[in-house]
């Protein structure tokens, strides 16, 4: 067979195999590769101070749930809903943001599971400490859904420590914390 024709069998073939029904499987191999790159991107900023991950990953109308017990836990309804009800109050009790350690990010189909801990010191001068795990349901380059466990002690304890009312006009705006 001459070089011409070898080409274009060559091609014929590959074509082919691109359009079968296992041409979707090297796709979907690469979301969850995606998805976890953008979620480690996101960490890497925030961890770094800069951008805002709530932004930077989330969509506009995502879900967010809160596990556990307390006034915190439950579903917050769109990105500005869970900013307002239980990143802002708790960020504005803050002195310092909190900084993200990661100690794993996994993925699988279109979820990725974070966990890692954070720490940053209160404006009465005590430490706080934590640990997460969020899992993030992506659509995109988007978390729609996010599931978050945490222990609520030490995040309600900031809150019921620390009043509104006792903070300066200067306080953070909250958007790089997390409950």
């Amino acid at each position: 067979m001459n070089p011409a024709k070898r080409l274009a069998s060559s091609l014929l073939l590959s074509l082919t195999v691109l359009s079968g029904p296992w041409s979707g499987v090297a796709a979907a191999e690469a979301t969850p590769e995606r998805n976890q790159r953008l979620v480690e991107r996101a960490f890497a900023n925030w961890s770094a101070g800069r951008g805002s991950l709530f932004d930077d990953l989330l969509s506009p109308t995502v879900v967010w749930t809160i596990q556990g017990s307390g006034p915190a836990a439950g579903t917050y309804h769109g990105r500005e809903d869970f900013l307002r009800r239980a990143v802002r109050p708790f960020a504005q009790r803050l002195a310092t943001p909190i900084v993200p350690r990661v100690q794993g990010i996994w993925a699988s189909e279109d979820q990725v599971v974070v966990r890692w801990m954070g720490t940053a010191t209160a404006r009465d001068g005590a430490p706080y400490r934590n640990e997460y795990v969020w899992i993030f349901k992506m659509a995109g380059e988007r978390a729609t859904q996010v599931e978050a466990f945490l222990d609520l002690v030490p995040y309600q304890d900031v809150i019921d420590r620390i009043a509104l009312a006792d903070l300066s006009p200067a306080a953070p705006t909250g958007e790089r914390q997390a409950p």
